[in-house]
């Protein structure tokens, strides 16, 4: 049963707008995180894939110091509409736009160069670069979105053991790649 207030996990066919919808954010964020960034705003997630499959939301990656420093860039993600959550808040600052029953963004306030910046920077690579993995990803996406339609976070946690084989083979370099 989910939550009254989770948008259910709906799957939808790439849309070529995507990435100027992250610029357009990026640019905002630009502004108003301007005093906590230490590198470029990262496009990530299955948006940030041309012609994936993807629940229609735009994953936003912004390199910080480090989450205490970077405290204070949670009311600045406010004024650009960002609500934030402390989900992972060992790892990062999270927040969603406009609401958590309606998704249109995530932005993940992650430490530059942290594990968890260079994992999700290796998947989404590995995606974009590997035509194979890319279709096994989606294949696994829909069976999963069908599964826990209701349970975002079901979904999410079914698809961990995949994401973290195809990064760990990422990280581990080009060799370690399926054609």
């Amino acid at each position: 049963m989910r939550p009254v207030d989770e948008a259910p996990v709906r799957l939808v066919p790439y849309d070529p707008s995507w990435p100027s919808q992250f610029e357009q954010d990026r640019a905002l964020l630009e502004r108003v995180l301007s005093d906590w960034l230490i590198g470029p705003i990262e496009h990530i997630g299955s948006t940030a894939v041309p012609g994936m499959i993807a629940k229609p939301v735009i994953d936003i990656m912004a390199p910080v110091v480090n989450l205490m420093a970077s405290r204070p860039a949670i009311a600045a993600a406010a004024e650009a509409a960002y609500v934030h959550f402390p989900y992972r808040p060992d790892v990062m600052h999270w927040f969603c736009k406009p609401s958590a029953a309606y998704r249109t963004h995530h932005l993940h306030l992650v430490p530059f160069a942290s594990p968890l910046w260079a994992e999700r920077i290796a998947f989404r690579d590995c995606l974009r670069n590997s035509p194979s993995v890319a279709a096994e990803y989606a294949e696994l996406k829909k069976k999963l979105a069908a599964q826990f339609e209701f349970d975002r976070e079901a979904y999410t946690d079914a698809k961990a053991p995949f994401v973290q084989r195809i990064t760990q083979q990422a990280l581990a370099g080009p060799e370690h790649h399926r054609a």
